[in-house]
């Protein structure tokens, strides 16, 4: 079983220091690119606190989602509509549940939280198992910053300010970024330090293509700007293949 870092500590402050990624336009654009795919029934891998899960239940479809947490799933039960969405505890890397989708999603980085190439690759496969035919597997995930480090230096800050510091600490032979966060408030210090195994674009294109599946579409975000060079993050679609029919079979 892997390491829950997100224990009943960091699940009682996840949603207050996440505050901006519910933000009306940060999430209405995810739920609603969701939404689009999502007509016969979601699988939200990594559910947490149901930031996404729940608004797009809200609007009808079916959700369903797994997470190793169960203090952050009992933030989502705490909450109006959680009801109509059903959770599993697991690991979403390799649990399987009763049914089929037609949509798979992984949002805000959270497959990086698959600390090895194995476990990322079980993910895939797991995520195309649950997939009926031409249903999709989504994930956003953040492009490394590699280039972003100035020659011989290990660390990158990505958070600055009077109440929040972040950096990200790579190890670039093991490709694992450990992300340390610390949070003042008042006269106290909060810390949280996790390990993340970042990965590139194609590295992903080839998990997809092992599990079955090929990549449809790939955007710098949920409002579908274009993917570039210069793209810090990525909404990737991959989508399971059609079962293969041979001359004179029945279809």
């Amino acid at each position: 079983m892997r390491t829950n870092y997100f224990d009943e500590p960091v699940a009682a402050r996840y949603d207050e220091t996440s505050a901006e990624m519910f933000a009306p336009g940060v999430l209405d654009p995810a739920v609603a690119f969701l939404a689009g795919l999502a007509g016969g029934g979601a699988l939200e891998f990594g559910i947490g606190t149901g930031r996404v899960a729940l608004p797009l239940s809200r609007r009808g479809i079916p959700v369903h989602g797994i997470d190793l947490s169960e203090a952050m799933v009992d933030r989502l039960r705490a909450k109006p509509g959680a009801d109509r969405v059903g959770v599993t505890i697991g690991d979403f890397a390799t649990t399987k549940i009763d049914g089929s989708f037609t949509l798979a999603y992984l949002v805000f980085n959270t497959v990086m939280n698959l600390t090895a190439q194995d476990e990322q690759v079980a993910c895939f496969a797991n995520a195309a198992a649950h997939l009926r035919p031409g249903g999709c597997f989504v994930v956003e995930v953040g492009i490394p910053a590699l280039q972003r480090l100035p020659p011989g230096e290990t660390v990158r800050a990505f958070a600055v300010t009077p109440t929040h510091l972040g950096f990200d600490e790579y190890d670039i032979e093991r490709q694992i970024l450990v992300s340390h966060h610390y949070w003042i408030d008042g006269g106290e210090v909060q810390r949280f330090s996790a390990p993340y195994r970042y990965v590139w674009p194609s590295e992903l294109d080839l998990m997809a293509r092992l599990a079955g599946m090929t990549l449809r579409e790939r955007w710098s975000d949920w409002n579908r700007a274009p993917f570039t060079s210069e793209s810090t993050s990525h909404v990737s679609v991959w989508e399971k293949a059609a079962p293969s029919t041979t001359p004179g079979s029945p279809r």
